[in-house]
């Protein structure tokens, strides 16, 4: 009885032994997963601090570049229209007698010389636009305010500094000097750029501006979306709903599906080859440049558009058909209004992507220096992010910081255009 009563104490001892040591290794388990599930967040949070780090480093190098290019310096000069200049259109020289006057102590030819490189070469052109509007301003003595030079606006801006021998600095001594007497009479002052949002490219970055670029951007967008948009639909519709499932619609998917992988320069190589070379379209045209983003985006809105159509459920399809709906009418009057707004998801995040594109374009010729707004589809143009690479590639300081705004503007387009998407998306979604 004994032996029994110590065999079963012993049995109980290895059973609870067993029992505290599955407890433990179990509550160990425990333990690691729940650290696992830890560091696992850790290093989601750490990621997403990083990423977004970095996106507050690229935005505020770029404010920080361009926000001084909404602003230019410009200089007020008292001039007479003399009717004889006016008509010889001798504005330069106008323009010239009114800069001497503010500085009657400079008579030699060396240092007026210095005077008139204070000035935008493209000043006395303000003066005749000025005439043209106004021509009852001949004859008469008016103060005006013309664009500065660019490297005296980046002085302005302490882009430039007056340190240093002279031979090492952007402005000498005499230029330095006749900005500090028109400061110190507030004859120089900075003002907000108009020039940047209602010009055209220029050589002279304090002529240059982005609203031909704006325009030629809106015209290849118009072309792309008026092809590709109601070409894409219709495709998805006819893949989603009509086409037989066999293996031709299978390739016809792969191959649309490879297509929106493809790099944006093979589309426009195949633009360069067929359009310009083939049919022998205008080069540097918003029309080719539309037909190459159509390509592009087609494959995208496509793909897009068949996944909104597969989110309606089929319920829907079958009740339409059940009271008598041709499947024709199913698809429009039912399942095409209900999809409609991931469509337009779609379709907004493709136009997105086409505005922001500079590949296929160059491909195409649209990185000409075009100075001209453009009036029509095949007028020579170029677009927002081709400008943006023409600027960059330039040297002069001024264009750094007109670099930087305008990736500033054409940010604004696209957050614009994706913030778009997300509230037709939010608004129109419907939960199944």
């Amino acid at each position: 009885m004994t032996d029994l009563v110590q065999q079963d104490t012993r049995a109980m001892s290895v059973t609870a032994a067993k029992s505290h040591y599955q407890s433990e290794a179990f509550a160990r388990r425990l333990r690691a997963r729940y650290a696992a599930e830890r560091n696992f967040k850790i290093a989601g949070i750490a990621a997403i601090a990083i990423a977004s780090l970095m996106l507050v480093v690229l935005l505020s190098s770029i404010v920080t570049k361009g926000y001084t290019a909404f602003w230019q310096a410009q200089v007020r000069v008292e001039v007479t229209f003399d009717k004889a200049q006016v008509e010889e259109r001798n504005y330069t020289a106008i323009l010239r007698q009114g800069l001497y006057a503010q500085f009657p102590e400079i008579t030699e030819r060396g240092a007026r010389r210095t005077l008139n490189e204070l000035l935008s070469s493209g000043a006395p052109y303000e003066l005749e636009a000025m005439v043209t509007r106004d021509p009852s301003i001949v004859g008469t003595t008016r103060t005006v305010w013309v664009r500065a030079d660019d490297e005296v606006d980046q002085f302005v801006k302490g882009y430039f500094t007056r340190s240093g021998p002279e031979a090492e600095r952007r402005l000498n001594d005499a230029k330095i000097a006749a900005v500090d007497a028109l400061v110190a009479k507030g004859a120089l002052v900075q003002s907000f750029n108009t020039t940047l949002f209602s010009a055209g490219d220029s050589r002279e970055a304090e002529q240059a501006g982005i609203w031909g670029a704006i325009v030629g951007s809106l015209l290849t967008l118009l072309v792309t979306m008026s092809l590709s948009v109601p070409i894409g639909i219709a495709a998805a519709v006819y893949l989603e709903e009509f086409a037989p499932k066999n293996k031709w619609t299978d390739l016809i998917e792969v191959n649309i599906n490879n297509l929106a992988a493809v790099p944006s320069i093979i589309f426009g190589l195949l633009g360069l080859a067929v359009f310009l070379g083939f049919f022998g379209l205008p080069r540097s045209a918003p029309l080719v440049g539309g037909l190459v983003m159509a390509l592009m985006t087609l494959p995208v809105i496509i793909i897009s558009a068949r996944v909104a159509l597969k989110s309606v459920p089929p319920s829907i399809r079958e009740a339409a058909l059940g009271i008598g709906a041709s499947p024709l009418q199913t698809v429009t009057h039912h399942v095409l209004p209900l999809a409609m707004p991931g469509i337009l998801t779609g379709t907004i995040i493709g136009m997105a992507r086409a505005l922001g594109e500079t590949a296929p374009l160059l491909m195409i010729g649209m990185v000409a220096f075009i100075v001209d707004i453009p009036h029509g589809w095949t007028d020579s143009a170029t677009v927002l992010p081709v400008q943006i690479y023409m600027w960059a590639d330039s040297p002069e300081r001024a264009f750094t910081e007109r670099t930087s705004a305008a990736i500033m503007i054409l940010l604004g387009f696209l957050i614009l255009m994706n913030g778009l998407a997300v509230f037709l998306r939010k608004k129109f979604e419907r939960r199944w």
